[in-house]
């Protein structure tokens, strides 16, 4: 029911701020004028989100006359700017009318597609008689050598249009110009995305509403040599090269014949045609369509969806997309969104904090700062003379500043990092003023070599040189020859002599990695943050490779704030968002949001109240009290315990039972020393037994035998009753996973998970809280509770993968008696917080359990 709210509500005011701004545009329109002075503020307030209007303020004792004739010409450029919208917004909707009503996308797109193959056989037959005419060979051998060097020399990425693409490209000019008022709907991963575009179809909205999906090009490239690559990195790198390669081949057509030849040469994605796209982009405007759709869509007119969907953002009135797309600025602005005066979503909000401190969190290790400094090395020495200044330049400073990072780890640029052993071991933390100073590299401007790295995109051409030259050739082994020629010839012998040669033969069956550089570019970008916002921690280990330098960041609401003084409004939901203090301190206030803007609604469970039973235990079966603290919670007396309720419950519990640990590594130990003092024997007599596993693609394997196991045991009536799953807090099975009816009927919580409240990083983002937020009077310091606070967002996602639906019931025990206090039982979701029960004993905490579960399984 929640999406649903989300899509009626949101689209039910957009809808009306369509209608109201129709309406007003037709009034203005109908006189000729602008809007009386009464009027005109909220008028030009309506219409600001699209027209950009706005009254220009006028100096005081200016005579009556001039401020009348300003007023005058306002209004009417008003009025010539709404005719022209108008004329603009009509065309579009008679150009969707006909797509809706006729199959010309289809045609059309066979059509263009037929000339493509048509085009690319004259150009193959081509290739082939240049090949095989006289002294061919050996000129195709110094072309295939030189493209990468083309691509390696730094070029400006503008892009020039092509003749034939000067319509699709007016018309998005027309569509960039329009950006009409829409909303950005925004939720974890593709699977929910999904999930909320087939709502909205079965939704009242969904015949009428201009729907498009945007993803990564992992999850919309269509071209399969590209896909195989695995690694969204290199997928990425591939894409941006392939249209590059377009690019300078266009730019080369005039040039002489031997260089057209060998920009034929590169490969440019076939899928990427303007005008294809163009007929993708009308198409997944016309009808409401998911990621899966717009892929097929895709691979049947041989028109890229990743790009295709980025052309119809201006005109759609819904965008879906991850909420990373959205929420880091680079990838926002790459994308063509526009946020100013729209409305933004953000769905399953829980961990949203998490998600934009870990955006933008950088960890660089040292043996990529020094194979880095060697990748870079080589490229100078190799291409330096092709290289203007400017770019030596810069190439230096990256290379001075790669030189000072493994410094101040302790280690030595010129050395094996595997190999080099640091004198120094231990954890320390700096403000970025402090690693900078202490890095010798506070003399450097970090702006404007971010910039030079982005404009240059060095690091994607390094990728390249390594990807064909193997990546660690030393500057000793380097002939000096003549030609060019010569060099590629001398090249391939002296690379299988190298000492890098396993390496690259260990990489040929495995996706090469990413460049180290890229990594590092992100650090470099991350040091730019304002000194009170960040800290850098130096990790030295025993070897330099092993030892790294993470960028923390402190403050996300400083990557927030962009979004919410732009947008006109900002929504954040979640099933479970409990606690909200988060959201509001960290997030909202230091952000710059006024109080009086935040509105918060919260709404009960659609469930009868006496469809759950929430139980609190504070002892066990021998009177034990239960306290699973990190101290306590590897005693074999704690573990069977635990493992005894657990006989218990399974006793009395029909279909599955969920238990969650706080880490893989407990899980380990408590089911171990189970299978020693023969617990799990116990347990497996009643429930079979599912462990959650590690690895993310045996996930589905496990819930398909889980759920099996459950149907079976309901069916059989015999012995086993059921089936019970070990699973872990923060895990694959405690958020996005439904365990609905049987597949859930009791939820068990092993302890409190707690963070590790000894990790630096926590430790100073609870410092930077006491120092930032305010004391709320009588409670704890804003440190202290950002440390329950995570621990109970854990506890409360972990707990919601019961109770699915309005006829669904559960058991909820909460193994801890730290539970029974009322600060954290405060944290819990009202909804539950209400139903809460403390059993100080397990013998009336089991009995209840026993009559909840047989008054619920007889009534259904």
């Amino acid at each position: 029911g929640k999406s649903l709210s989300l899509i009626c509500g949101a689209l039910s005011w957009l809808r009306d701020f369509e209608q109201k701004k129709r309406e007003e545009e037709a009034r203005l329109l109908e006189t000729g004028t602008g809007p009386l002075h009464d009027e005109k503020d909220e008028s030009l307030c309506l219409l600001s989100s699209c027209e950009g209007a706005a009254a220009t303020p006028r100096p005081a004792g200016e005579p009556a006359w001039v401020t009348q004739f300003v007023q005058k010409k306002e209004e009417r450029d008003l009025v010539d700017r709404l005719k022209a919208e108008q004329a603009r917004r009509k065309q579009r909707e008679e150009h969707l009318q006909r797509l809706q009503h006729r199959a010309q996308f289809k045609y059309a797109a066979k059509r263009l597609r037929q000339q493509e193959e048509e085009t690319e056989h004259l150009l193959r037959l081509s290739r082939e008689m240049l090949k095989t005419g006289p002294g061919a060979e050996r000129p195709e051998q110094l072309e295939s050598g030189e493209e990468e060097l083309v691509l390696a020399e730094y070029e400006s990425d503008e892009e020039k249009k092509a003749a034939s693409g000067h319509r699709v490209d007016e018309d998005e000019d027309d569509l960039e110009e329009e950006h009409v008022t829409k909303i950005y709907y925004c939720s974890r991963t593709h699977s929910q995305l999904a999930q909320f575009v087939h709502e909205v179809k079965k939704s009242p909205f969904g015949r009428d509403v201009r729907l498009v999906s945007l993803g990564s090009r992992q999850n919309l490239c269509v071209n399969e040599d590209v896909k195989s690559l695995g690694s969204v990195q290199l997928i990425n790198d591939r894409c941006v090269d392939m249209q590059r390669s377009r690019h300078e081949k266009k730019k080369g057509a005039e040039e002489e014949k031997p260089k057209r030849r060998r920009q034929e040469k590169q490969a440019a994605c076939p899928f990427y045609n303007h005008e294809q796209m163009g007929l993708l982009r009308d198409e997944a405007l016309a009808e409401v369509k998911d990621i899966e759709q717009l892929l097929a869509l895709g691979k049947e007119a041989r028109a890229c969806p990743y790009y295709g969907s980025r052309l119809a953002i201006p005109a759609a009135q819904l965008v879906v997309l991850p909420y990373q797309m959205l929420l880091h600025a680079a990838t926002r602005q790459a994308a063509g969104i526009r946020l100013q005066e729209q409305v933004v979503i953000i769905d399953e909000a829980h961990n949203l904090i998490d998600t934009i401190t870990g955006m933008h969190s950088v960890e660089v290790s040292g043996s990529q700062l020094c194979q880095a400094h060697s990748q870079l090395l080589q490229y100078m020495e190799r291409y330096g003379k092709r290289l203007k200044a400017k770019n030596l330049m810069y190439l230096k400073q990256i290379l001075y500043l790669l030189e000072k990072f493994v410094a101040v780890l302790g280690g030595n640029i010129k050395q094996n990092p595997n190999t080099q052993s640091l004198s120094q071991t231990g954890t320390e933390l700096k403000t970025i003023n402090d690693f900078l100073f202490q890095s010798q590299i506070d003399n450097i401007n970090l702006f404007k070599v971010q910039r030079y790295c982005e404009k240059s995109m060095i690091s994607r051409k390094l990728f390249g040189f390594t990807e064909r030259y193997g990546a660690v050739l030393s500057s000793r082994e380097q002939p000096k020859l003549a030609g060019f020629q010569q060099f590629l010839q001398s090249l391939q012998p002296r690379t299988t002599e190298a000492p890098a040669a396993p390496a690259d033969e260990s990489q040929a069956s495995a996706p090469r990695p990413a460049s180290p550089l890229m990594h590092i570019e992100g650090f470099l970008a991350a040091l730019t943050t304002a000194n009170q916002d960040g800290r850098v921690i130096l990790s030295r280990q025993g070897s330099l490779s092993q030892s790294t330098l993470k960028f923390l960041l402190l403050n996300p609401a400083v990557h927030f704030a962009q979004v919410v003084k732009e947008c006109r409004a900002v929504v954040i939901a979640g099933g479970t968002m409990q606690p909200v203090s988060d959201f509001r301190q960290q997030l909202l206030a230091c952000a710059g949001v006024e109080a009086e803007r935040v509105v918060e609604f919260s709404c009960g469970h659609v469930i009868p109240p006496d469809n759950i039973l929430p139980l609190v235990i504070c002892s066990g079966i021998s009177d034990q009290p239960l306290e699973f603290t990190f101290q306590k919670r590897e005693l074999p007396q704690m573990m069977d315990e635990a493992g005894r309720i657990l006989c218990n419950l399974c006793s009395v519990v029909p279909g599955g039972v969920v238990c969650f640990f706080s880490s893989y590594e407990y899980l380990r130990q408590v089911h171990a020393h189970w299978e020693k003092g023969g617990l799990l024997g116990r347990l497996a007599a009643r429930k079979k037994i599912f462990q959650e596993p590690k690895s993310a693609h045996q996930v589905e394997q496990v819930l398909l035998a889980y759920s099996r196991c459950i149907q079976a045991c309901g069916q059989e009536r015999g012995g086993v009753t059921g089936a019970l799953l070990l699973s872990v807090v923060g895990g694959k099975m405690s958020e996005g996973i439904n365990f609905s009816d049987n597949l859930g009927r009791c939820v068990v919580m092993v302890g409190m998970p707690f963070p590790n409240i000894r990790s630096p990083e926590l430790q100073e983002k609870m410092a930077y809280l006491d120092q930032t937020l305010p004391r709320a009077p009588g409670q704890a310091s804003p440190g202290k509770n950002l440390v329950e606070n995570l621990c109970m967002k854990a506890v409360n996602q972990s707990i919601g993968r019961a109770i699915r639906h309005q006829k669904d019931f559960a058991s909820i025990v909460l193994l801890d008696q730290r539970y029974a206090r009322p600060p954290v039982l405060a944290k819990l979701p009202a909804w539950i917080r209400a139903r809460v029960e403390v059993k100080a004993t397990f013998g009336p905490a089991i009995a209840a359990v026993q009559k909840f579960h047989r008054e619920k399984s007889a009534s259904s």
